[in-house]
């Protein structure tokens, strides 16, 4: 619902989006908004988002994942599109579990928390996104709670506007599986960093309030950034989109033949 007033409140067309989601529940995201829809396989939602908009810049591309989506399978392309700087959305789906698959840990899950992969308890220090987000170059750098929908729907909007990689965290409780990070846990610690007059252009700041965790938990943007966009360093795209060239107009004999 907040990402569907996001885009009522921005006034994109649903011709003019394209949403991109792996596997896991997250994944229904293409079903429940009448837009362009890919669904993609498990970690791989921003390789297909880059080379959609790589081949036509005129839509506007959002990646759903989920936290074992992109911070496990995906790891890699989360970091790269961080600094790649690619203009695309990225809104992470992040439960703490894989709820899909009945419960078993993530990479965010926290210390301790029993599931049927960790029936003693998680012994891995949970992974930070947001700080690793900050450390890769990111340039729009925010998380989320789906327990304050205005708030998130906010948070949408901005990273719609802003040009290059946006991503954003979200925590979103699985009510079957996690028992621990509920609505209410939640709803007892976080705070908005806009509150407390939050510099988002404080990339220090920003690393320091992306450890709070216990008591209080931020919300909100930490970083924002203008800086040139991946498509901007590569002029063999520039002038006409990919998607708006003839087929017959291009040759690839000479190519043809290097293969050979």
């Amino acid at each position: 619902m907040a990402f569907k007033k996001a885009l009522v409140q921005v006034g994109l067309e649903r011709e003019q989006v394209v949403l991109v989601s792996g596997i896991g529940c997250h994944g229904a995201m293409v079903n429940n908004v009448n837009v362009n829809g890919f669904h993609g396989i498990h970690g791989r939602t921003l390789p297909l988002a880059t080379g959609i908009k790589l081949a036509n810049p005129d839509l506007m591309v959002v990646c759903f994942a989920g936290d074992a989506d992109c911070y496990d399978e995906g790891w890699e392309h989360f970091v790269h599109a961080n600094r790649r700087n690619v203009d695309i959305k990225l809104i992470v789906h992040d439960n703490m579990v894989l709820g899909l698959t009945t419960g078993q840990t993530t990479s965010t899950s926290p210390i301790g928390f029993k599931t049927k992969s960790t029936p003693f308890g998680s012994i891995v220090p949970s992974l930070n996104p947001i700080a690793h987000a900050l450390a890769s170059n990111g340039s729009f750098v925010a998380r989320g709670f789906a327990g304050d929908m205005m708030h998130l729907t906010g948070l949408i909007v901005e990273a719609i506007r802003h040009r290059g990689f946006a991503y954003i965290d979200v925590f979103q409780p699985c009510v079957t599986f996690n028992y621990l990070n509920t609505y209410d846990w939640f709803k007892e610690r976080v705070y908005k960093l806009e509150d407390e007059n939050h510099d988002v252009t404080d990339k220090d700041k920003a690393l320091q309030n992306a450890f709070e965790w216990g008591d209080r938990i931020p919300i909100g943007i930490f970083y924002r950034k203008e800086r040139p966009v991946y498509r901007d360093g590569l002029p063999h795209l520039k002038g006409k989109p990919l998607t708006g060239q003839k087929l017959e107009e291009t040759d690839v004999t000479a190519l043809m033949e290097d293969l050979k």
